[in-house]
């Protein structure tokens, strides 16, 4: 009949509500939540009870002081660890037989041994070949502990990166280079202008948790007496035996780690915006 509009669909009831079970992991959640709950107010009113503003007024510029030296350990590492970690995961995914097994032998050494051991190594043993080091005048750079610092987790680094680098070529598709050998470009042309590109926003994640992870592990170069900000931590605590130094030290970790993690989020989402699907 005209005039008439016909709804092939009838209305549907309402789903019915759905009950959750409470099973073993339900329980063990709300078990470690309400623990976490709980551990987290009991240190807000430690500091809130222990608050002293002599003591922030004394050691407050150092924490920032040694802040400041944990965000440049880190950045330089950062940056000098992605200008060493190009090459070496091209020998990665070189087919010299030369190359590859020295690229793989880089990786697997830093990959496979502690930070820690890694430092002591640098620093320490850098004192067993004092002559041999000022014969190259080497020895004023790797006499010093900041030095040792950026050296050994630039190479720490650069070992991850280049792994990470690497699987984020790998996952590029073979029909991109046959594209771009299609128009003409040359291989280096292709890597550089093609594949790089999309790679680098493959690895945007990786490269985050890897940032993260230096952060996390600079607290180590506060051994050899690096004044970071675990170096300042150390020592305010050895001169007050107050337990709160470390508390504000895991919770300027802890700002740190976040205000990266947001930043990179976002930084993220820009980036990664044109993959996105509209629904």
């Amino acid at each position: 009949m005209t005039g008439q509009v016909y709804d092939p669909v009838p209305a549907q009831p309402p789903p019915a509500k759905r009950r959750i079970a409470l099973n073993g992991e339900r329980v063990a959640g709300y078990v470690i939540t309400a623990f976490m709950a709980v551990l987290g107010f009991g240190i807000v009113w430690f500091l809130y009870d222990s608050w002293d503003f002599e003591f922030i007024e004394k050691y407050g510029p150092k924490y920032l002081s040694g802040l400041w030296v944990t965000i440049q350990l880190v950045s330089i590492s950062i940056v000098l660890g992605a200008i060493l970690s190009l090459p070496i995961a091209m020998g990665r995914m070189s087919a010299n037989p030369l190359i590859r097994p020295v690229a793989f032998s880089y990786v697997y050494f830093f990959r496979g041994t502690p930070l820690l051991a890694q430092i002591f190594l640098v620093y320490y043993g850098a004192g067993v070949f004092v002559e041999e080091l000022r014969d190259i005048e080497l020895w004023a750079f790797f006499r010093d502990p900041w030095n040792c610092a950026v050296f050994t987790f630039a190479l720490n680094t650069a070992a991850y990166q280049a792994e990470i680098l690497r699987g984020a070529v790998q996952s590029v598709t073979k029909g991109q280079w046959e594209a771009a050998e299609a128009l003409g470009l040359k291989r280096l042309q292709t890597f550089r202008k093609v594949i790089l590109p999309q790679a680098l926003i493959v690895a945007l994640r990786p490269y985050g948790n890897e940032i993260i992870l230096m952060i996390k592990g600079s607290a180590i170069v506060a051994i050899i007496t690096v004044l970071d900000l675990m170096g300042e931590t150390r020592r305010a605590f050895s001169r007050s035996y107050d337990f709160q130094t470390y508390i504000w030290a895991a919770i300027f970790y802890l700002i740190i780690v976040e205000m990266l993690r947001n930043g990179w989020d976002r930084l993220e989402a820009r980036l990664t915006r044109h993959l996105k699907r509209e629904d």
